[in-house]
């Protein structure tokens, strides 16, 4: 299995696009209104919206390839970029995104262990992430890669709040 990573470019908004749209709503519409999706998912992957995170030299976005087929990405933050703020010394991993149909694959851990290796790079001493607590199987898949519950913060979902898991790691 050949799995590969290119950092993203302004060139690949549009299939930014389409993945980030793509992923999110195939793993959470059933949880969600059509409503709330919908102003989300305009508010959040839009060209603008993109292209302004993709500016910010505190983020990266990566594909990943699988048998040379994008199969999802991952964006990670650092200083001011990310969603909290959490200091220097961290990497916040914003985003794991993988297309339905390359889920399974051992994507979801080389991508957590590329971010890992980035903070390292970086000389970081934490990585964070935030995810949905009704998202039990992510949760569970974060602990087993040694993350531990820290904190919580709201996630707006069009109108409706709800609440994201904050799980850290300390790198060695």
């Amino acid at each position: 299995m050949t799995i590969t990573i290119k950092k993203c470019t302004f060139e690949d908004l549009r299939k930014l696009q389409e993945i980030s749209c793509e992923t999110f709503n195939d793993t959470f519409k059933d949880q969600n209104s059509p409503e709330n999706m919908k102003a989300y998912l305009e508010r959040a992957f839009n060209i603008k919206q993109l292209e302004k995170e993709l500016s910010n030299s505190s983020s990266e976005f990566f594909f990943v390839y699988l048998k040379n087929e994008v199969a999802g990405y991952f964006k990670v933050n650092t200083n001011d970029a990310q969603s909290e703020p959490m200091g220097e010394e961290t990497l916040e991993i914003e985003r794991i995104y993988i297309k339905n149909n390359f889920q399974k694959h051992g994507l979801g851990k080389y991508l957590l262990n590329k971010a890992m290796e980035i903070a390292m790079e970086q000389s970081k001493k934490k990585v964070w992430l935030g995810v949905w607590e009704n998202n039990e199987n992510a949760i569970v898949f974060y602990k087993k890669m040694g993350f531990v519950h820290t904190g919580s913060h709201s996630f707006y979902m069009g109108d409706e709040e709800q609440m994201d898991l904050i799980m850290t790691k300390t790198l060695l």
